[in-house]
């Protein structure tokens, strides 16, 4: 069951308790103005009872970059601090806290950064602590309802049903631009929300870099953000972008480091047969909202529908990222990928389970797609032999179309309906 008190329930809830049920540290990290606090907050008032203390406020600011053992040793029963990137000094108190007494559910930490980039985080609490990631709203939790998306790719069904009442094109597009942020859901003018992401670029690159960097690049790192949001999908190419942007690589590859800790941008790693070339295969980057996307690049859903190939580019980046934020809780926990052939055979994403079984989902922004628009899944077939579970193409028709063995179309609404 979902909780939440003042805001829409979390399916990533569930997960969060059995962690505290069984962990003495718990870290839930994401984006800012995701509902870290909101969540934290709702579960220390009831589930999880615990005192609540944020590293927004000055005061408690100062007592724990002051003294941080004794602000920890004067912390009774358990207790949620928040935004603990802030005074990274902590966690060396609370880990003698833990040593000390290993009750589940002590701590629980959120930050808006990845705790794993703090310093000597992973060191400090290794083996201490559960780590999980609250991402935006999917379409799933704004309809009150919990996805299992990941869960029937990988069921032993034949082939997928289509989910009845598909939307129509306009109303994907107008999901595409909103995006799942909680404020920039809520404002359905479309000024007042390019208003909030203005802001939000602003502040989260501002407070994320004055928390884990030093640098005095920020008009540099909006930049790279923005060049990004042009290039979301592709492969990275440190080169060009630094030429594009008179940068240097060691620069830019810091940058990129910055606003993938800050969850603006993250990558996607290639998928190989063989596991040591994957390491070696470019990444695709992507931004991390579709709304943030589509704000990036200027364009709101009049645009989409006037230019079906940026579409086709943002809806790719819908999808990514709503499967992304399911695979947070998903009962099959799955490895996301994309491929890539030097012949220029493509999958837009790639899930592996822990079998190593893979299902491949390719993204059209077309309402017909033909057996061509499936070479990229045939190829991966091919690649993934035994191992390839189902191709599926996601579109913007509304039936369960068979391609073949084991590949089929869907529509983009099979993600959070059916």
């Amino acid at each position: 069951m979902a909780y939440g008190i003042g805001m829409l329930p979390r399916a990533l809830t569930d997960s969060l308790l059995t962690a505290l049920g069984d962990t003495p540290v718990v870290a839930l990290h994401g984006a800012r103005q995701t509902g870290k606090s909101t969540l934290s907050k709702a579960i220390a008032d009831s589930s999880h009872p615990a005192a609540y203390y944020t590293l927004d406020d000055a005061s408690v600011l100062a007592a724990a970059t002051d003294d941080p053992t004794a602000f920890v040793a004067g912390l009774a029963g358990p207790v949620v601090l928040d935004e603990i990137q802030r005074a990274p000094g902590v966690l060396l108190a609370v880990k003698a806290a833990v040593d000390r007494d290993r009750t589940p559910g002590r701590f629980l930490l959120t930050g808006s950064a990845q705790l794993m980039a703090l310093p000597r985080l992973a060191d400090t609490l290794a083996g201490r602590i559960e780590i999980l990631t609250l991402h935006p709203f999917t379409q799933g939790e704004m309809a009150q309802s919990r996805e299992a998306f990941i869960e029937r790719a990988f069921s032993s069904a034949p082939g997928l049903p289509a989910p009845s009442g598909a939307p129509l094109v306009a109303d994907l597009r107008e999901r595409v631009v909103a995006g799942g942020y909680p404020e920039a859901v809520a404002r359905s003018n479309a000024s007042r929300r390019a208003a909030w992401f203005r802001s939000y670029v602003e502040t989260a690159t501002e407070r994320t870099v004055r928390d884990v960097a030093e640098i005095t690049g920020l008009p540099d790192l909006r930049r790279l953000l923005a060049a990004l949001a042009y290039r979301s999908g592709s492969l990275v190419n440190a080169a060009d972008l630094s030429r594009t942007l008179g940068l240097p690589q060691t620069t830019l590859k810091r940058y990129l480091a910055l606003l993938e800790i800050a969850f603006l941008v993250r990558r996607l790693p290639a998928w190989s047969a063989n596991l040591t070339t994957r390491l070696v295969k470019t990444p695709k980057v992507f931004i991390t909202d579709s709304g943030l996307h589509a704000h990036l690049l200027g364009a709101g859903a009049q645009r989409l529908g006037d230019e079906p190939s940026l579409f086709g580019q943002v809806l790719e980046g819908f999808v990514v990222n709503e499967v992304d934020r399911q695979s947070t809780w998903s009962e099959v926990p799955v490895r996301l990928l994309h491929y890539r052939t030097h012949a220029g055979r493509e999958v837009d994403l790639v899930l592996e389970d822990e079998r190593g079984r893979v299902v491949g989902i390719e993204v059209k922004a077309t309402a017909s797609p033909t057996a061509s628009d499936f070479k990229g899944l045939d190829s991966l077939a091919e690649a993934a032999g035994q191992r390839f579970h189902r191709g599926l193409l996601l579109c913007l028709g509304g039936g369960a179309v068979p391609f073949g063995e084991r590949l089929q179309t869907l529509p983009v609404s099979a993600l959070w309906g059916g």
